[in-house]
């Protein structure tokens, strides 16, 4: 059994040319669009079909087989600046051994 692996994530501040913003909002756009599509499409299924469509069934992008993914995900606050946030393995982390304790976390 491997031990499983820990990721990290890093978030940057970042300082798109004036055509790379245009370009952002633009996907920003489309983005919504297309999840407030897929929102539709469950909240007519539960309205007409009394069919429960989960948010994996309408945003599953399958990935090649053995692909391990990572996340890029870039953000603009209420103020206009521009973050990114990557999340990656991080091998010099190492789990800590599990424990026989519960512990709860409010992170909220």
């Amino acid at each position: 059994m491997t031990a499983p692996r820990v990721k990290r994530a890093f978030k940057y501040r970042f300082y798109p040319t004036d055509a790379q913003a245009a370009e952002l909002s633009r996907t920003f756009g489309c983005v919504r669009k297309v999840d407030n599509l897929a929102l539709e499409a469950r909240t007519e299924a539960w309205r007409t079909r009394r069919e429960h469509v989960g948010y994996n069934a309408t945003s599953a992008r399958p990935l090649p087989h053995g692909a391990r993914p990572s996340t890029v995900t870039v953000s603009q606050d209420s103020a206009g600046r521009w973050f990114v946030s990557l999340l990656c393995e991080d091998p010099d982390v190492q789990p800590l051994p599990a424990g026989g304790d519960a512990v709860g976390v409010d992170a909220g």
